[in-house]
């Protein structure tokens, strides 16, 4: 620790900074380093189940695309333009808390929130047409319209996929919230937004794994 910040008063070190961070740009470069490691865990934990569905495709090829074709292509590609649409908003969020407006980042996030309310309702209502077929996963698959080997596996990984998909969304939710929550409160300024840029990149994950889920499964 350095004899400057060992010898400043309490009174004059910024608010946001915890004690054994030597100054607050350390500690943001930490912060942002340590959301990256996460985020990359995050990406292994999808990238095997990809890979897991890559090489079941190629195994079942015929039976993967007659059962991608079941699947509800309009509601997906809505869910997409959802999810792309809340990107936007949070990355406007966090433009907005850095040029002060308070009051228009806090909408935004409400913006990304509701598209988010949005997408689990549709993708809930595609699982309970899927169940009402009967395409469920392993011993229960009872859908008449794709049968033969590999026809329960597809769907085995599709709620899998979509549904550990759908725990982000909802986590992200929360963290969400808690930020709008923040935000109207006026934790954040031009000087300050760390936590808001750090929601976001959790955020643009979670896009970005439904990028790869939409064409994987929707467009097989």
């Amino acid at each position: 620790m350095s004899t400057e910040f060992a010898g400043a008063s309490p009174a004059h070190a910024h608010p946001r900074l915890v004690p054994h961070f030597e100054d607050l740009p350390r500690q943001i470069h930490a912060a942002r380093f340590g959301m990256w490691i996460f985020l990359a865990t995050e990406i292994l934990l999808f990238a095997g189940l990809f890979v897991a569905f890559a090489e079941y495709r190629t195994v079942y090829p015929g039976t993967f695309e007659r059962a991608s074709r079941t699947l509800d292509l309009p509601l997906g590609t809505l869910n997409t333009v959802l999810l792309l649409t809340s990107s936007f908003s949070v990355a406007a969020s966090i433009h907005l808390a850095r040029h002060g407006r308070r009051r228009a980042a806090t909408v935004a996030l409400l913006a990304t929130l509701a598209c988010a309310l949005a997408f689990l309702v549709i993708k809930a209502f595609e699982y309970q047409h899927k169940l009402h077929e009967g395409a469920l996963p392993g011993p229960w698959y009872r859908f008449e319209a794709v049968r033969g080997p590999g026809a329960s596996l597809f769907f085995t990984l599709y709620f899998l996929m979509t549904g550990l998909h759908a725990i982000h969304v909802t986590i992200g939710m929360g963290v969400l919230g808690w930020l709008a929550w923040r935000t109207r409160r006026g934790d954040f300024d031009e000087a300050y937004h760390l936590p808001l840029e750090l929601g976001g990149l959790y955020w643009h994950l979670v896009d970005i794994v439904w990028i790869f889920l939409y064409p994987l499964l929707y467009l097989v």
